[in-house]
């Protein structure tokens, strides 16, 4: 008789923790349709009931439970309308109402807890460890309609850099440090679970590439770890703060813009009447002002790749840390504590 694969033991030990999040949203109720008759054809256009609204099932994805008291690590994108509620589906059975603890758009991770007691959970891995070529089992819930999903492959690269777009936060977010993999990751697997042989959790489905066959991508473990457990801990994640608003620079928009540099963060604001630089942040009392570019942050330069935010999560509050900056024609260094993002 043929023995049995693998992935048979890990399906049963991975899957009863593998969830589904349901995204909820109060919008205006429909009572009816009608046609509008437009450019020679006749348009079905929904009548609202003014002043009366139904919860909707606006979009899901996946997540998975890592701790048997019920908190829950899926990928940010996934739960990034803060006006939305959220569910979690554990089983067609079992229904729990969800609240989103964090948000960490950075690396498109999330925190969710539901009360519960003695549920299934996975056990994280090390994913520093991952080695190229390395069997993988990606798990989750495609469309939110297909759970219990399994798809095997390999690791096929490492320490990816891709620009990824959601469809559901309508957002675009650079990552970086991913996981590629070949084990098939479909639409409303994010946020599930890419497991190693032995059953621990090594990363986070996050994105595919569309057009394109075997091409799927996750976050590495590692980077929530640190997050769970400020989250379990004090009830929220503590981030260094340097108090800007900035964009990252690239050779395109200096030339636009006729900057002398096409690297770094310009300290700018997003939106008139606001302040670039935040007043009574640690920026502020170290001297920085609108149209300065941060070259540098101890020596580490500020790129696309590399922007500020990524490099801000190497240090913690209450560290000093050394900005090389550019004024006008003038470079000069400034020493700035870091504070905690309130």
């Amino acid at each position: 008789m043929a023995e049995k694969s693998p992935i048979v033991e890990i399906a049963k030990r991975v899957c009863p923790a593998v969830i589904t999040i349901v995204i909820s949203k109060d919008l205006p109720k429909i009572e009816g349709f009608y046609y509008l008759p437009f450019g020679g054809q006749n348009l079905l256009v929904p009548r609202l009931d003014k002043g009366k609204s139904e919860k909707t099932k606006v979009g899901g994805g996946s997540g998975f439970i890592v701790s048997a008291d019920g908190y829950v690590l899926t990928s940010q994108h996934v739960v990034s309308d803060p006006e939305a509620e959220y569910a979690v589906i554990l089983e067609p059975t079992k229904k729990f109402p969800a609240k989103v603890l964090a948000r960490e758009p950075i690396n498109d991770t999330a925190i969710l807890k539901i009360d519960g007691k003695d549920l299934p959970f996975l056990e994280l891995g090390d994913s520093d460890k991952i080695e190229l070529g390395e069997a993988v089992v990606a798990v989750g819930n495609p469309l939110g309609e297909f759970h219990d999903t399994i798809s095997s492959g390999i690791v096929s690269g490492l320490s990816r850099f891709i620009a990824a777009y959601s469809g559901l936060s309508q957002e675009t977010s650079r990552l970086k440090g991913l996981i590629q993999t070949d084990a098939a990751i479909n639409p409303g697997n994010s946020g599930g679970p890419l497991v190693n042989m032995k059953g621990e959790v090594i990363g986070i489905n996050t994105a595919m590439v569309m057009g394109a066959q075997n091409l799927g991508f996750a976050i590495p473990i590692n980077y929530t770890k640190k997050d769970l457990e400020e989250i379990k801990r004090g009830g929220k994640i503590k981030r260094p703060f340097l108090g800007i608003k900035y964009i990252i620079l690239n050779k395109e928009i200096a030339e636009q813009n006729k900057l002398p540099i096409g690297y770094g963060a310009l300290v700018i604001r997003e939106r008139l009447g606001e302040d670039a630089v935040i007043n009574g942040s640690a920026a502020e009392r170290a001297g920085l002002k609108e149209f300065d570019i941060i070259l540098e942050i101890n020596g580490e330069k500020i790129t696309e790749k590399n922007p500020l935010a990524n490099i801000l999560q190497k240090f913690t509050i209450e560290n000093e840390v050394e900005l090389k900056v550019r004024r006008g024609k003038k470079e000069f260094t400034v020493k700035v504590k870091l504070e905690e993002k309130k």
